[in-house]
């Protein structure tokens, strides 16, 4: 057996055991409740573990804890060497446990066991050594003041920041937010999303290896309504950096008008549309990036491309090469390497997607492929690729986050048509252009109301490039230097030299 093999990761799975437990302040506890709640793998909807359900008491311990290590200085006010040091040692265990941490990804939340090995776990990886390499590189400033006046400006930690974070890319979301608030000093507390809260706890045993101090790295477990919204409420948490839907981030910023207004940081819900003109400089592998881009990890992306517009010309030929794709696409078992698509997260989660392509029959769309629940003999939790011909702007399948494999796809005829129909929508975070016309690529991607912009290509990104969105796409940018600035205050500090 090899690491090609599904009977391999099979073998691992059987191996691999969980004991749920949360980690405050550099120890592994049970809530104070002695409550769990358990953790279903969207495989077979077989038990992993019971995981504590943290509740308020939890987080007010995670907090003091968190607190603690800040004021002491024993994280904050490390020589940036330092911390570059010890977050590279973290990286690199990251690294050296790719395997394990990969399984329990598509254990806990059902993606390809492929897609976890080959880039979620890279890029978290990544994400701390880059993260650990810019802190010695960024300098404060002198301001050009008068000759008697000394003005500097200085960066300096917040202190305590939670970061709750989505199931569908558990450790490369973490890592979003968690390398840069740690390598500006701050003390954090992860909140990782109940339907995957185990590869958090395995990464809080790698933060101790590692040499993060205790108090300065958290893992409070729980449900969002209990442990989410204490982190949110909490009079003494400095930031708050969510990502997931908008409903939710909503939530997060009457939480902190509520108490202490903590600045919030969100990364919410999309609904990205794709444009392809006639003029496409290459049909096929806008076909290909087309089906990628809403099919990959079962839909359950935040920028996945749900909303396609193809001008009326290529339409129909256009429209037979993406489901010709869309059937390479159909969801296998997440542990075999060879699979090209997982399991839906959850039934709850499934049930919601099957309720859309529901009701875009029910509200008019033609069912092009697709459109029904998959591998239904294993117990878990299958949808097939679905792809649906509208003809209604105003369809929810067009206008609502499915977070699901459903491509909801429509005819343009002008370049004016396609920019109305893409920016009609409350969501602003990516958006896809494909056309061989220079002049249209730069006027379409400032006209396109989105954080992110792709030309040719889609969903293309890079640690070094920003991530965010507009409107009710949130706010505030994840990856690259301006990361950095979401985790520290500006201060500036006024000598006067002739006294």
């Amino acid at each position: 057996m090899t690491l090609h093999d599904l009977s391999y990761w099979q073998a691992k799975a059987a191996a691999r055991t969980f004991d749920g437990l949360a980690y405050i302040d550099g120890t592994f506890t049970a809530a104070q409740s002695g409550a769990t709640f358990p953790s279903i793998s969207p495989i077979d909807g077989k038990k992993l573990a019971d995981v504590a359900a943290c509740g308020a008491a939890d987080v007010d311990l995670a907090v003091i804890a968190a607190r603690r290590a800040f004021e002491s200085g024993v994280w904050s006010d490390l020589a940036p060497a330092a911390r570059k040091a010890t977050l590279l040692r973290f990286a690199a265990l990251i690294t050296a446990h790719t395997e394990d941490l990969a399984l329990i990804e598509t254990l806990d939340m059902g993606k390809p066991i492929g897609d976890a090995l080959a880039f979620d776990l890279p890029e978290t990886a990544k994400c701390y050594a880059w993260y650990a390499e810019a802190i010695d590189k960024r300098y404060d400033e002198i301001a050009p003041t008068p000759h008697h006046v000394l003005a500097t400006i200085t960066r300096e930690p917040l202190g305590v920041v939670g970061a709750v974070v989505p199931w569908n890319y558990p450790l490369m979301m973490a890592a979003w937010k968690l390398a840069p608030a740690l390598a500006v000093g701050n003390s954090v507390i992860l909140k990782p999303a109940e339907q995957s809260s185990l590869s958090a706890l395995a990464l809080a045993k790698l933060a101790e290896e590692a040499g993060i101090p205790k108090g300065v790295f958290n893992v409070v477990t729980g449900l969002g309504a209990e442990a989410g919204q204490a982190l949110g409420r909490h009079p003494d948490v400095d930031c708050l950096a969510f990502t997931g839907s908008t409903a939710i981030g909503k939530r997060f910023m009457a939480y902190s008008a509520e108490s202490n207004l903590k600045r919030v940081w969100l990364e919410c819900g999309g609904k990205s549309p794709h444009i392809i003109f006639e003029d496409c400089p290459d049909l096929d592998a806008a076909a290909l990036s087309v089906a990628q881009a809403i099919f990959i990890n079962q839909g359950e992306v935040c920028i996945a491309g749900s909303r396609l517009y193809v001008q009326d010309s290529i339409y129909d030929a256009f429209m037979e090469k993406v489901a010709s794709h869309a059937q390479s696409l159909t969801p296998g078992h997440p542990l075999d390497p060879t699979s090209a698509a997982g399991a839906i997260v959850d039934e709850q989660q499934m049930q919601s997607v099957l309720s859309y392509i529901e009701a875009g029959t029910r509200e008019g769309a033609t069912l092009r492929t697709g459109g029904k629940r998959a591998n239904t003999l294993t117990g878990g939790f299958y949808i097939e690729p679905t792809i649906f011909d509208c003809t209604d702007q105003k369809m929810s399948i067009v206008q609502e986050e499915i977070f699901g494999p459903v491509l909801a796809a429509q005819r343009f005829r002008t370049e004016e048509e396609a920019i109305t129909l893409a920016n009609d929508s409350i969501y602003g975070l990516g958006a896809g252009l494909w056309t061989a016309n220079l002049s249209r690529a730069h006027r379409l991607s400032r006209r396109l109301r989105a954080g992110l912009v792709w030309v040719n290509c889609y969903a293309e990104g890079d640690i070094t490039v920003p991530f965010g969105g507009m409107r009710q796409s949130g706010f505030g940018r994840d990856k690259s230097l301006h990361a950095l600035d979401k985790y520290s205050d500006l201060k500036s500090t006024w000598i006067n030299l002739s006294r």
